[in-house]
């Protein structure tokens, strides 16, 4: 069984991947690993609580497919995130965030400096800078005013794109049989 590891945070909006956890584990057949920085109850902003079944720091040589990460409101990045996020990029495997947290690891990550992308954190502003501890990591020369966003293995959606951000990374795992699957299923999910 195929693996796929799934950031967790405290804040974070958890409803922005539980779509696409679900199709993945119960119609792709794939392992969802959650991961943390620590072995404690992580609190999302739905009121869910969650426990990591691994740490970051344990996975960085793990044989997995892909890597999801939620948004949320949160300025934490340690080594061993950046770590993960780029071997995974080396090995050309699936990296998907969504939303402003999401987005701004990939972008802190550096990542992005060759990948066309998307996030809903349009300007860096002061408040953006303290939370998140740094001045604007996004190369916006890159930046794609869209729903989702996928170049090369790099998947990245605004917020209130989950449902095409889960469509996208079923395509990406070739889930759909040709195009026309895949805009039928989002229009029966979206009701279009």
């Amino acid at each position: 069984m195929s693996k796929i590891l799934v950031f967790i945070f405290d804040g974070m909006t958890d409803y922005e991947i539980t779509f696409i956890t679900h199709l993945l584990n119960s119609d792709a057949g794939k392992e969802i690993i959650t991961i943390s920085y620590t072995d404690e109850i992580i609190k999302a902003k739905s009121g869910f609580v969650y426990k990591p079944h691994k740490l970051v720091k344990d996975v960085l040589n793990e044989d997995v497919d892909g890597l999801i990460i939620p948004g949320g409101w949160y300025g934490e990045t340690k080594p061993e995130l950046m770590d993960l996020i780029e071997k995974l990029n080396s090995k050309h495997r699936l990296i998907s965030a969504i939303c402003g947290a999401g987005t701004v690891y990939l972008a802190k990550s550096g990542i992005l400096q060759n990948a066309k992308y998307t996030t809903p954190v349009v300007e860096w502003t002061e408040k953006h800078a303290e939370v998140f501890g740094e001045k604007d990591p996004f190369p916006r020369n890159n930046f794609v005013s869209e729903r989702v966003v996928r170049d090369k293995n790099i998947i990245t959606a605004q917020g209130t794109a989950f449902v095409d951000f889960a469509v996208e990374i079923c395509d990406w795992f070739d889930l759909f049989q040709g195009e026309e699957e895949k805009n039928n299923f989002l229009k029966s999910i979206k009701g279009k």
